[in-house]
């Protein structure tokens, strides 16, 4: 019997072996698991449901040797402290957009939005096949931040905000409460209104209080998990501030390299992929929530006027050159993805149909 057994044994170690040698890659990984805060809530889509659908295949992407574990907000660490607690090695990884962490590094939002585009396309293409990773990883870098970024999802365009009156002219900017995101926010700043940046979650109790008058968010379908619809009637378009939104994975970057080349592959690929479906998926679901806030909510979709679009743009090539001129880094990256729309400038103007007209 303890002969038999012993076989068994034996021919158990040796089948195992041989596989292992098939890929000695997949013998010398270790198993890591991934815990991952967010800074918006996974019921909302394509802000905080683009990381759970990585955490739900890359276990089998990487043959079980990667594991994730997704975290409300709040739940392990709060949203504007991720970055630091990546960095720090108190979470090993953290899913947020740059824009957070403006008051640290004040390049850190032209990685999550731009005023005045680039759109999503072309924000990729900088990101992806221009200089705009390795100046991302830099910023992280340079700051003293010990984290490993990777894009991990892109929207398109959000709406303006919503507010409570109708805006008419730049008068009625003045002295406006708004919660209002990023390198916009600064522009609104600029043009007299009071600006915060509230996390998604304290963003309705606060218009329900009329702590605030207005706010931004994101892109209709996603603002209507919120229900600023209940107070804010007049919804603005188009997004001048953010047509585009890219969101970031970061990982300590001792456990990135602790990884084996077959596990980043596994992440960087994933991330990809839910780049590309966090965009298809918020594009195909926006039409269906404007007609639902017109027809059943009592909103009105309102289209900024030519004069407005212009005082926000004037404002915001103000705002552009005053961050250049007060931050190395900023400048640096501000000139290279200048630089980049440059040239693609030329296929942006012979290779797209025009825009419709806005609606009167």
């Amino acid at each position: 019997m303890f002969k038999n057994n012993l076989v068994k044994i034996l021919i158990s170690m040796v089948t195992f072996v041989f596989v292992l040698s098939l890929n000695p890659a997949l013998a010398a990984e270790k198993k890591v698991l991934l815990k991952v805060p967010v800074c918006f809530s996974t019921a909302l889509p394509g802000l905080g449901s683009t990381i759970p659908w990585v955490a739900e295949r890359i276990e089998t992407a990487s043959n079980g040797t990667l594991k994730m574990n997704v975290y409300e907000p709040g739940k392990l660490v709060a949203p504007f402290e991720i970055l630091g607690a990546v960095s720090a090695g108190k979470i090993n990884a953290g899913y947020a957009t740059a824009g957070y962490w403006a008051g640290k590094i004040p390049a850190s939002p032209i990685f999550s939005a731009i005023p005045f585009g680039p759109e999503a396309g072309e924000m990729l293409a900088w990101l992806y096949y221009g200089n705009g990773m390795n100046l991302y990883q830099e910023m992280y870098d340079s700051h003293g931040y010990n984290v490993k970024v990777l894009v991990c999802g892109v929207i398109a365009p959000e709406t303006s905000g919503w507010f409570t009156k109708e805006i008419q002219s730049a008068d009625d900017i003045k002295g406006l409460r708004i919660r209002f995101f990023g390198l916009g926010g600064q522009v609104m700043q600029k043009l007299g209104a009071s600006v915060s940046l509230l996390p998604g979650g304290e963003i309705f109790p606060a218009l329900e209080k009329k702590a605030i008058d207005a706010t931004e968010f994101s892109m209709p379908a996603i603002d209507e998990r919120l229900g600023f619809y209940k107070i804010a009637k007049y919804n603005y378009f188009p997004g001048w501030h953010q047509q585009a939104t890219a969101f970031e994975l970061l990982i300590n970057k001792d456990v990135w390299n602790g990884m084996s080349d077959h596990q980043r592959m596994v992440i960087e690929m994933l991330c990809k992929a839910a780049t590309l479906d966090a965009f298809a998926y918020t594009e195909a679901i926006q039409a269906k929530a404007m007609k639902e806030n017109v027809e059943h909510r009592g909103v009105k979709n309102m289209y900024w006027s030519p004069e407005m679009l212009a005082t926000y743009k004037s404002a915001w090539e103000e705002v552009a050159k005053e961050q250049a001129e007060k931050d190395v880094f900023f400048k640096k990256v501000w000139d290279d993805v200048s630089a980049f729309r440059a040239e693609y400038k030329t296929w942006q103007t012979y290779g797209f149909l025009p825009r419709p007209a806005p609606p009167k």
